[in-house]
């Protein structure tokens, strides 16, 4: 299984969250994308352990099955899609969770989360922790 792991599925892992371990451990292969690490490192830095939390973070950054995504055009497309469609409907969500989820319909993985909103996203495979 191919998964994209969103800021709240890491935070849920590192609670030890039992869905979100599972997850995780079951993966074949685990994308993070350069939008979560952003968050991570923004909330990592309003706390008083940055620097362990950083540490935390680059060591599971560095097991073979996990790879960074960038943004790419492909992304940018459906960022731009999935936007106008959200809209359209009525049904805004936060901004950088549309780049999550575009990034997870170009790699054509699941997406791990805790957030609800990703249900108003037509053709989003995810699972919630």
């Amino acid at each position: 299984m191919k998964i994209i792991i969103d800021t709240s599925a890491y935070v849920a892992f590192k609670l030890n969250n039992s869905k979100a371990v599972t997850a995780i451990d079951q993966a074949e292969h685990i994308m993070f994308s350069t939008i979560v690490l952003g968050e991570l490192m923004f909330g990592f830095r309003n706390g008083s352990k940055f620097d362990e939390n950083m540490d935390n973070l680059n060591l599971f950054l560095q097991h073979d099955i996990v790879s960074i995504i960038q943004v790419t055009k492909i992304t940018s497309d459906r960022y731009s899609r999935i936007t106008h469609q959200l809209k359209v409907k009525g049904t805004p969500i936060p901004t950088n969770d549309i780049w999550i989820a575009a990034q997870t319909m170009e790699s054509g993985a699941e997406l791990i989360t805790s957030d609800k909103h990703f249900e108003k996203i037509p053709g989003l495979i995810y699972s919630f922790v």
